[in-house]
């Protein structure tokens, strides 16, 4: 991988992790755009979203600080319940992420991923749309349901082209929840995760065997890092003002080009 190339992936990753758009279909794209192979799909993909992992802790960080001191209080609170709330949300994923992890690798090299990736971007933009369209509510706080309910919808967005974001506030959304209040919940929500997955493929070795030179990998998480610091203050802004809708449209747009690529 050379550095340019590096460069248009970590910048893709960090733009998309926080927009509704899926960050794991548009790297997919990226790299069959580019013509990248990778040994491992899965741990160059951890790496970058490690980046955008740290610009969450950035630009949240009043919110991160709340969430670890209330849960570290050991005192029964309205912080220590949303810190709870939180790990318990977690749950889903990690438990989907051990048991598929080889087989959404296997799927990420397969011939046919654009068809999947295409269609999970269509599923993202129903889910938009319904959360567009579903009466407000403004419940001010995450309920323990709820908070299941969110951390299951981002066990199914590990599908790729699934967005995560997209699919975590749309569910929010749908849920009844102001708006503010499950934008925050669904980034914080991923942190622990992927610290956890990217803290695995260190100790495992995994990271060694990617295939990307340590330039080009040094590049790519700057990237992400920077870029994904802006997506994500932008995409709070996006949230609360309610214009989720246009990001459908584009996930539309897309989803159908990557099916169009497979079939022709």
């Amino acid at each position: 991988m050379s550095i340019i190339e590096a460069l248009i992936l970590g910048l893709v990753q960090g733009l998309t992790e926080y927009l509704p758009v899926s960050s794991s279909g548009h790297l997919q794209i990226a790299k069959e755009l580019l013509g990248v192979e990778l040994t491992d799909n899965i741990a160059f993909d951890v790496i970058l979203h490690f980046a955008t992992v740290l610009s969450t802790l950035v630009v949240l960080w009043p919110a991160v600080r709340r969430v670890v001191g209330g849960f570290f209080s050991f005192r029964k609170g309205p912080d220590m319940t949303y810190a709870l709330k939180i790990i318990a949300s977690m749950v889903p994923v990690g438990i989907v992420g051990f048991l598929l992890k080889d087989t959404f690798n296997q799927m990420l090299a397969s011939d046919y991923v654009m068809a999947v990736v295409g269609a999970m971007l269509l599923l993202t933009a129903s889910l938009l749309t319904f959360a567009h369209r579903a009466k407000p509510r403004h419940k001010e706080e995450i309920s323990w349901g709820d908070a299941m309910i969110i951390g299951t919808a981002q066990a199914a967005a590990t599908m790729p082209g699934l967005s995560r974001s997209g699919t975590t506030i749309a569910t929010g959304l749908i849920l009844g929840n102001k708006r503010s209040v499950v934008a925050e919940f669904s980034f914080l929500m991923v942190i622990l995760p992927i610290l956890g997955e990217s803290l695995l493929d260190l100790l495992s070795g995994d990271l060694a065997s990617i295939g990307v030179g340590l330039v080009p990998l040094a590049v790519g998480f700057v990237t992400a890092f920077v870029s994904g610091c802006l997506a994500c203050k932008f995409m709070l802004r996006i949230v609360n003002n309610g214009r989720l809708i246009w990001f459908a449209l584009y996930c539309l747009v897309v989803g159908l080009i990557s099916i169009g690529s497979y079939i022709f």
